[in-house]
């Protein structure tokens, strides 16, 4: 297994697992509508995208957005998609995107890496928490929704 930064020669790749995740939530399929995300994404700047390969096939990635702590005065990580094709889950491919996403934050001195996932979506809570995250019991998440 292959874990790296993902580049625009990934973009192909990257967009049909992206594809998947949202079709994990109940999303419909819109490859090119991922393509389209993916490719911005990667030209802006805008996150960090990490992917995972075995024998030279895509089979996870993970998604991580910058943002900062005003309390703490100090970088953080938005960990906002993590995804692992359903043939390979089991692998360790989940923890070792995981790995990675520390890995970037420690290197950019950032104090945290947080991240959401569905209330019923045990599995991943289970990976998140085996590899040190811990629930939130003292916040609760707003949202104001701006489209229809």
């Amino acid at each position: 297994m292959t874990i790296y930064e993902a580049t625009k020669n990934d973009v192909g790749g990257v967009s049909n697992l992206f594809n998947l995740y949202r079709m994990f939530y109940n999303q419909p399929s819109d490859l090119e509508g991922a393509r389209s995300y993916i490719t911005e994404r990667m030209e802006k700047g805008d996150s960090v995208i990490f992917v995972a390969i075995i024998d030279d096939e895509y089979v996870g990635f993970t998604q991580l957005y910058p943002t900062f702590s005003s309390i703490s005065m100090k970088k953080a990580w938005i960990l906002n998609d993590l995804y692992v094709d359903e043939q390979v889950r089991g692998q360790g491919v989940g923890e070792k995107l995981l790995q990675r996403a520390k890995e970037l934050a420690v290197q950019t001195g950032a104090k945290s890496i947080s991240l959401s996932t569905a209330l019923d979506n045990y599995t991943a809570q289970r990976l998140y928490e085996k590899n040190g995250y811990e629930r939130d019991e003292h916040y609760y998440q707003y949202e104001l929704s701006l489209s229809k």
